[in-house]
């Protein structure tokens, strides 16, 4: 066997280095014509970039770079699509077709967007991700040496056939960087780095910002017993989900963390923490390869974005060659490779995340030379979604797995960054017992209901009637988790899985921030639990507003149900969003506690409705599934959506919620923005009365 790999690796060496031979040739070249040459030239440029830093890393030199000069190599390797370069780079779909034409523009864009992927490569040492990288810019390269300019369809086919015969590669990798503990690139950088030299952040081959430096530095001034305490509320989070979902957490070796550079002193002590409770680390950066990333969203590791004009642009390039066969040749490869690592999958615990804010939310600009997705294709991807999700709940049992996540800002959020991420240290360790009390007058209010009416004011133009589960046992039965500090970290929200008959009405937002991305007047309308309209005011034109939210928040599906209700109690939160000016700039993990919050998509139960759970008074909470989850044992794919989008309604926008009750009651939960229930006003202290 090591003879195989080591002529394997030979053979690898050996394409390698014709490629970079023939890639350094091109720069003298004048056998492709105008404007193409320039194109060329300018990918060749930088993928010689990347040759010279696989060849420092080769022979150690990069060991002895000064922090500046790491700077300045980040920077070279990712100046070319920062804003202020973008409108003159062929990362640019529109600066491509502009220089190349509408025929090879989007294509060529989208070839020089995947070769920026390459610097992740070389740093985790993955020669055979560069070597057919490295073959695809020079297979298109000499189609356009030919007299005569290549059709169309070549280049699209070479594009085709690349993801095609890769997929074994990207997606088999992907799979298994998931859950197998002895690909430990990450790992090492966070166990056996010298913290303190922040040359360490480099190492990862992500873009670095004065976010990871800054965060760094701020928690190495930090104590021992408060980075100490910032770790333990979250590995203790997630030992909490498996105790209080009634699984065992024994059975299981890995937990998957994510988070972003910058917090590996608390991620060291998390670490060591997990060890106790036997799992092992499993730590793998957010995909880069057009393979794996899922239409923006980021899962793993990560950093500051470089530019996300240039990740909003590309999120639709796989259209240049997705088809039924070929999601059918990933996910046979995605199969395949869980079933090689059957075992470790069945050992892996779930994900542990460690959530950042603080960056201005974003607003794309529409780019029509960018790739679109027809709507044969976007139904291909919601199909491919669900059976992923099949995939994945069959090798990693949803009952059997848990979570968690936390936040904690950044020093993009401003001049007080200190301070606010004291204060989100204190909100992050809330007395949750005291919580649990307040928030069980909630729910022993909302379990009298048979629905609840939600209005707006103030121009929050809401009215909404959520239908309730019928309760069969009340001195058994709950309809409400009773949430405190466990996966769900901070503290304060009690939620339900609505019933979706009978829910009706409109939910309005004057503007909401969701994953990142900001939406003016976001409204959307509800019969019988499900989206039959939406929209939102962040462009000129109705279709763009509609576009933008059907892809980012309606995922392409055409509804939704309404997957979760729920009422947010912290508003210590709150009131740090206020006193601080960062309400736009909070996750929604925390932005959900300071409110009532709705989710459009899957319920908090997916791929676990049949586990018991039971709220610390003892009682079952039995609402965890709704009338479309309920299809899962005959028709899982029309069960599942695999979204869940958060969507909360300030305080301050709220009228009122109130109970409805069989026999006529109304009980008054909120009123003109503030708790009125008794046994919960105290919480109206941190909203100034």
């Amino acid at each position: 066997m090591e003879e195989l790999i080591q002529s394997d690796l030979e053979y690898l060496e050996e394409r390698y280095g014709l490629a970079m031979g023939r890639i350094l040739e091109i720069r003298a070249e004048e056998t492709v014509p105008a404007p193409f040459a320039v194109y060329f030239k300018c990918v060749a440029d930088f993928l010689l970039l990347i040759g010279e830093l696989r060849r420092k890393q080769s022979v150690g030199e990069l060991e002895q770079y000064t922090l500046q000069q790491w700077q300045e190599l980040n920077y070279a390797l990712y100046a070319e699509i920062l804003p202020e370069h973008y409108d003159n780079s062929y990362g640019n779909p529109a600066y491509a077709v502009r220089m190349l034409g509408e025929t090879y523009g989007r294509m060529l864009s989208f070839l020089y967007a995947e070769l920026r992927g390459l610097p992740v490569y070389v740093f985790e040492g993955r020669l055979e991700e560069q070597v057919v990288h490295l073959e695809l810019f020079l297979q298109i390269y000499h189609c356009f040496e030919q007299e005569e300019l290549p059709p169309e369809r070549e280049i699209q086919q070479i594009l085709y056939w690349f993801a095609s015969d890769y997929s074994e590669l990207f997606v088999a990798h992907r799979v298994r960087e998931g859950i197998d503990p002895e690909l430990d690139f990450a790992v090492r950088i966070v166990m056996d780095s010298d913290l303190e030299d922040l040359r360490y952040l480099y190492r990862y081959g992500e873009y670095v910002t004065a976010n990871e430096l800054e965060t760094a530095r701020f928690l190495n001034t930090l104590p021992e017993e408060t980075v100490a305490a910032m770790a333990d509320v979250y590995t203790e989070g997630y030992r909490k989900g498996f105790a209080l979902g009634g699984k065992d957490l024994s059975r299981k070796r890995t937990v998957n963390i994510r988070y972003t550079l910058g917090f590996e002193r608390m991620i060291r002590l998390a670490v060591r923490n997990f060890e106790k409770m036997g799992l092992k680390p499993v730590i793998y950066r957010a995909a880069v390869s057009v393979l794996n990333r899922r239409m923006g969203v980021r899962i793993g590791y990560l950093s500051t974005v470089p530019n996300r004009q240039f990740e909003y642009d590309h999120r639709e390039d796989c259209a240049l060659f997705l088809d039924k066969r070929f999601l059918e040749r990933k996910l046979s490869v995605m199969r395949t490779t869980y079933e090689k690592w059957r075992e470790l999958a069945a050992q892996h615990a779930g994900p542990a995340v460690v959530e950042t804010f603080g960056e201005a939310p974003f607003s794309p600009e529409a780019n029509p030379d960018a790739c679109a997705l027809s709507l044969k294709q976007q139904k291909l991807l919601v199909w491919e979604s669900g059976e992923v999700a099949q995939i994945t709940n069959h090798y990693i049992i949803g009952k059997e797995r848990s979570f968690t996540a936390i936040a904690f800002p950044i020093p993009a959020i401003g001049a007080q960054f200190a301070e606010i991420f004291r204060e989100t240290v204190r909100i992050n360790t809330l007395d949750y017992v005291r919580y649990q009390q307040i928030q069980q007058h909630l729910i022993d209010a909302l379990d009298q209901g048979t629905s609840v009416h939600i209005a707006g004011k103030d121009g929050n133009c809401t009215d909404l009637v959520v239908a309730l589960m019928p309760l069969r046992d009340a001195s058994r039965e709950t309809l409400f988790e009773n949430c405190v500090a466990d996966v769900n970290i901070p503290v304060g929200e009690v939620f339900t899985s609505p019933k979706l008959a009978g829910t009706n009405g409109v939910l309005h937002v004057k503007r909401a921030y969701l994953d990142g991305l900001r939406y003016e007047n976001l409204r959307v309308q509800l019969t019988d639990g499900m989206v039959t309209g939406y929209g939102c005011g962040n462009f000129a034109g109705k279709q763009e507003n509609q576009k933008y939210f059907f892809e980012n928040v309606m995922f392409r599906h055409d509804t939704l149900p309404l997957g979760e209700f729920a009422i947010g109690t912290n508003t210590a939160a709150y009131a740090m969003a206020k006193r601080y000016g960062i309400g736009e700039k909070l996750p929604i993990l925390i932005a959900e506690k300071m409110g009532p919050h709705f989710a459009l998509g899957d319920t908090c139960y997916c791929w676990a409705e049949d586990t018991a759970v039971f709220n610390p008074d003892g009682k079952e909470m039995i609402a965890r599934e709704n009338e479309v989850s309920a299809l899962r044992s005959k028709a899982p794919e029309k069960a599942y959506f695999g979204c869940h989008t958060d969507i909360t309604i300030p305080y301050e926008e709220l009228g009122f919620i109130e109970v409805v009750c069989a026999d006529g009651r109304r009980i008054p939960v909120i009123e003109d923005g503030r708790f009125v229930l008794a046994g919960t006003e105290i919480l109206n202290e941190e909203l100034g009365g």
